[in-house]
């Protein structure tokens, strides 16, 4: 096993530790602001990435980091319920987004629960699938064309071989979208 495989191992390892053990507020906080750090990185390289190919890790990263983020929810909520602290990040967010009035931090509250379950949520499965969908329907017609420049003389064999490899990492690529897609779908 990898070094890379056994780091995976121990994350989720850790995730599911977050989800059972209460955390203190203050490693929660580290946390949080760890999770905001790792979210705006994977949205800048997803943003500065100019084929798929060079960001295939994000399928299964994306699977990662919302198991990340769910066990933080649940570790944050447990101490907000038992203990009624989460950090000092919690705190900070919480008075400066409500200015210490419940009533607007519930009304902002339903608002953001209703953009993400509904706008968010919904149009990136819909968005993802049909993606996935129309790439995977074009792989024959991808496929038929390098054979066809291969028959032309237009490439080589080796080069025919280089272009069906990068072709079937597309197709894998396309597949493994499905998965996150379909976690959050369940964990609606």
């Amino acid at each position: 096993m990898s070094a890379r495989d056994l780091s995976v191992l121990l994350g989720v390892i850790l995730i599911v530790i977050m989800l059972v053990i209460p955390l203190p507020g203050g490693l929660l906080s580290v946390l949080i602001l760890f999770n905001i750090t790792l979210a705006l990185i994977v949205i800048l390289v997803a943003m500065n990435t100019q084929e798929p190919l060079q960001f295939a890790i994000f399928p299964s990263l994306l699977l990662l980091l919302t198991l990340f983020r769910l066990g933080l929810n649940v570790s944050t909520t447990r101490s907000i319920l038992s203990e009624a602290d989460a950090g000092g990040v919690v705190d900070t967010f919480g008075n400066f987004v409500t200015g210490g009035n419940p009533f607007v931090g519930l009304v902002i509250f339903v608002i953001l629960v209703i953009i993400q379950f509904i706008v968010i949520t919904k149009g990136a499965e819909r968005v993802s699938e049909v993606a996935a969908r129309f790439t995977l329907d074009a792989m024959p017609g991808k496929q038929m064309s390098i054979d066809a420049d291969l028959n032309a003389g237009l490439i080589t064999e080796q080069q025919a071989k280089e272009r069906r490899e990068k072709l079937k990492m597309k197709q894998i690529f396309m597949v493994l979208w499905t998965v996150p897609v379909n976690l959050l779908k369940v964990m609606q």
